[in-house]
């Protein structure tokens, strides 16, 4: 359905004159690489002729989206994602080009028109998911820097590596952990682990609750998998739980939480003698990285259990289908998400 972004005044190419046009958002088609893909197109309307029209700057910008919604259908970062792993070293399009030894425009293409190949794509992110190796193609590739930028560079990079090392050791430990769920099904809820999704829906429980315990965290995280797949049909994470003492836990916990402790903070606290595990949050989350349906689900997920301690929503979760249906141990598959209580 179409959407209306703003109204402006415009030299309109129809009437050959400036007068108020409207800037409209809608779903199209297009054909990239011989592939139908979907996409979200702009154009600007003439209410005078009744008539669409599309400036040059935008038919540049839909054609990009076209060609980002081929990249997602093919497991390709987009160009944003591409400029995101670019920023992360703080890099200009020519120096994320020459840090990995291609053309001077080879990143400034990616990010603007062209759609890279696999190799070029496993490169990008390869850098983007451990720092380490950007430090090593830094180091092949230091003859393309001015020797000062070099050294900014290194030290940034070199900085990085420092506090994402283990970051990136426990990703690698929670892969392995779920080498047996590498493809779709009912136990991962029809998705593939995705830990920085993970990441993000921890660090939203952590900022919008007012009391969130290890404990605690296991339940709503359960919980908003269950609810996204009811609704959706697939899980947001891709975790898979099993049947435990106190309900339902992911596993890979333990690794999980130290993958997120960059962005939330562990307190050891002493409640009746037994030691609690506080999460704080260290930051405010940035919430472009979640959907909109996502943000929808945690937030319920918030609103139903933020009154209940540890122990009252394990044994809310002990009444339900999904936990009376399976036994210690075992895995609890999102078929049984259907059954959860309504909210």
């Amino acid at each position: 359905m179409a959407e209306l972004l703003n109204k402006i005044n415009y030299n309109c190419p129809f009437c050959d004159e400036v007068h108020e046009v409207s800037v409209i958002k809608d779903k199209t088609k297009a054909l990239i690489n011989n592939t139908p893909v979907d996409y979200e197109e702009i154009y600007y309307h003439c209410p005078i002729e009744d008539d669409r029209f599309v400036p040059k700057d935008i038919l540049n910008q839909n054609l990009l989206s076209a060609k980002d919604s081929y990249r997602t259908l093919n497991g390709l970062l987009t160009s944003q994602e591409i400029k995101e792993v670019r920023k992360i070293y703080n890099l200009s399009q020519k120096e994320f080009a020459n840090l990995l030894g291609w053309g001077d425009v080879t990143v400034q293409r990616y990010e603007k028109k062209s759609i890279q190949d696999e190799t070029y794509d496993q490169k990008i992110r390869s850098v983007k998911n451990n720092p380490k190796l950007a430090l090593e193609e830094l180091e092949k590739h230091k003859d393309k820097f001015e020797n000062e930028r070099y050294n900014e560079i290194n030290e940034l990079i070199t900085n990085l590596v420092k506090t994402k090392s283990v970051k990136y050791l426990n990703k690698e430990i929670i892969e392995s952990l779920y080498i047996d769920h590498k493809e779709e099904s009912q136990d991962n809820g029809y998705k593939l682990l995705d830990i920085e999704k993970v990441e993000n829906m921890i660090g939203f429980f952590a900022q919008n609750s007012s009391r969130l315990y290890k404990v605690k965290l296991m339940k709503l995280l359960w919980y908003a998998d269950a609810l996204f797949c009811k609704k959706y049909g697939n899980s947001m994470s891709g975790l898979v739980y099993r049947h435990l003492p106190l309900g339902a836990v992911p596993k890979a916990h333990e690794e999980i939480l130290r993958y997120a402790e960059s962005s939330i903070q562990i307190v050891e606290e002493y409640i009746d003698e037994n030691i609690a595990y506080k999460i704080l949050p260290k930051y405010n989350i940035n919430l472009s990285k979640l959907s909109p349906e996502e943000i929808s689900v945690l937030q319920a997920i918030i609103e139903k259990f933020d009154d209940m301690g540890s122990r009252r929503i394990s044994e809310y979760m002990h009444e339900e289908v999904a936990y009376r249906e399976t036994f210690d141990n075992e895995i609890i598959p999102y078929s049984l998400a259907r059954d959860i209580r309504d909210f």
